[in-house]
């Protein structure tokens, strides 16, 4: 094997690394607490914020008002947030944690990205962006700087349509479900 081909093989094995990371998290906190990753973000982030609207809550963690609404309809049906319509205006819906939801929040693990964004921050300014221009060169590479992404650490796809945008191949029969 030539050095150009162990220099790719490297890149893609810590791609695979961290595809793997995010998948074995999410299925581990869904095990542990019935909660996937982009649920857990949600509720999380409901929790933060007190009683919000659902376009604030959709622009706080960079996902879609219809991918958001997905998401609580499962939480709801859990019990663990409540919605309720504005009362200064009927056309917003405002969205608070029960305290059943806040209960599962307290005894769940911390996100995977948590730990990520605090290992992240400690860098130097500098190395953050040589990683930030690292991952985007390879994604560019890879023809997926087009495709639509949050900030969310999730096996599966960003968008509620259904269909995974990362395919794995190494011989494990691995699915990704979808984010609610």
């Amino acid at each position: 094997m030539t050095t150009a081909d162990s220099r790719c093989d490297e890149v893609l094995i810590a791609l695979r690394r961290v595809i793997r990371a995010v998948g074995l998290h999410s299925r581990q906190l869904e095990r542990s607490h019935g909660l996937t990753a982009p649920q857990a973000l949600v509720l999380k982030t409901i929790i933060g914020l007190g009683e919000a609207s659902v376009g604030t809550v959709a622009k706080r963690i960079s996902l879609s008002q219809a991918t958001l609404t997905d998401i609580l309809n499962r939480l709801e049906n859990r019990q663990l947030v409540a919605r309720a319509r504005c009362r200064d205006d009927r056309r917003r819906v405002l969205v608070s944690a029960t305290a059943q939801g806040v209960a599962v929040m307290s005894c769940s693990p911390p996100l995977l990205q948590e730990a990520f964004v605090q290992r992240f921050l400690a860098l130097e300014e500098w190395e953050q962006s040589l990683l930030i221009s690292s991952l985007q060169r390879i994604t560019a590479l890879m023809g997926v700087e087009q495709l639509d992404a949050s900030p969310v650490l999730v096996a599966g796809p960003v968008s509620a349509a259904g269909e995974p945008l990362v395919a794995v191949a190494d011989g494990e029969d691995e699915s990704f479900s979808d984010l609610g």
